[in-house]
């Protein structure tokens, strides 16, 4: 049990999040974490959610989470935090922000809590997923709670 008990998993249960755990064999080799997950796990890509880590006019590192199958409008990103420009985080960057490592971010429990920005599909679903907090561990969630737990701004997001 001790391997399902992440810093994500303990903020979900501190907010008293109603959440499910889902586990996969992570692949390595797999180029889209995301979309593997989602085969592995035998959901719809558009469920599953990858949380990326992207730098706002080169100083704010936020969270973004959309699909696993979208791509980042890195303007409307901009756009909906009030920033000139976006553009991805470096990922060794991003590990040390929010104590996780690539693969295995999630956006709740992070070291230091990010701004999080989710992408507006999300509202259209019963329930979503997104990285428990180590690569293979999936957290399955209502999208409504779980934005309220993020204190996510919900937006598109999506190119």
């Amino acid at each position: 049990m001790s391997g399902k008990v992440t810093p994500a998993v303990r903020t979900a249960k501190a907010a008293g999040l109603a959440f499910r755990l889902l586990e996969y064999d992570y692949d390595p080799d797999a180029g889209a974490i995301g979309l593997a997950a989602a085969e592995a796990l035998g959901l719809e890509p558009r469920m599953v959610f990858k949380t990326l880590i992207a730098l706002l006019d080169g100083t704010e590192m936020v969270a973004v989470v959309i699909p696993s199958d979208a791509r980042l409008n890195l303007k409307a990103l901009a756009q909906a935090a009030g920033a000139k420009r976006a553009e991805m985080a470096d990922p060794a960057k991003a590990e040390r922000a929010t104590g996780y490592v690539v693969g295995g971010i999630s956006p709740l429990g992070q070291r230091r809590r990010l701004r999080c920005y989710l992408d507006s599909s999300a509202q259209g679903l019963a329930e979503m997923v997104v990285n428990g907090g180590r690569r293979g561990l999936q957290i399955a969630a209502a999208p409504g709670p779980l934005a309220e737990v993020l204190e996510a701004k919900i937006c598109p997001l999506q190119a």
